[in-house]
Parts: structure tokens; sequence; C-alpha cells
């Protein structure tokens, strides 16, 4: 075996890792949307922080995530903003994405 092989073997990841990976990503991004304070906004506050620890958890466990997914859905539909709605939604969208990511095969 190459040096070069032996060092993709380490660089791989599960399925489970670029999922996650992918999620934190998301939930980086859907921060950085929500700049400034709407009605609402204490649920999707209590959400973020609900995820923070789901995230925190070495196990990966696809049904919380898609719970989560799922309770952002209420979040979504709580939210009387329109233009945070669409933000939001577009972050659901992407959250939906990022469950269904796969490692690439090497």
């Amino acid at each position: 075996m190459s040096l070069k092989e032996s060092k993709n073997l380490e660089k791989r990841m599960d399925d489970n890792e670029v999922k996650k990976k992918a999620i934190k990503l998301v939930i980086a991004h859907l921060k950085r949307k929500v700049s400034k304070e709407y009605m609402g906004i204490e649920y999707l506050v209590g959400w973020l922080e609900e995820m923070e620890e789901l995230l925190k958890a070495e196990e990966f466990d696809i049904k919380e995530y898609h719970r989560m997914r799922r309770q952002l859905n209420s979040v979504i539909e709580s939210t009387l903003d329109e233009e945070m709605r669409i933000k939001l939604r577009n972050s659901w969208h992407s959250f939906g994405k990022a469950l269904e990511k796969k490692a690439e095969p090497y």
C-alpha cells in the first residue's frame, strides 16, 4: 500500500460523519440568517439550543435528526415574519439534503 492510499484511508469518513458535518454547516448558516428580532424568535432560539446539544453527542441517531427537522418545520409555521419564514424554509430544505448525504467512495 502506497503512502497516498494510506492517507486516503485515514481521511475516509463514514456516511454518518458526513451527515453530521453537513448538518453543522446548515446550522451555522441558519444562525447567520437570523439577524433581527421577530415575533416567534424564542421558538427558534430554543430549537437551536436543542440542536446544539444533539450535535455535541458522540453517537449519530438519524431518528433524532429527523425529529429535529420536523420540529424546525413547526418553528417555521409559528413564524409570522414572511421574510424570516422564507429563510427558515430554505434552511429546512438544506437540512433535509444534509440528512441524505453519503460519504464519497474512494
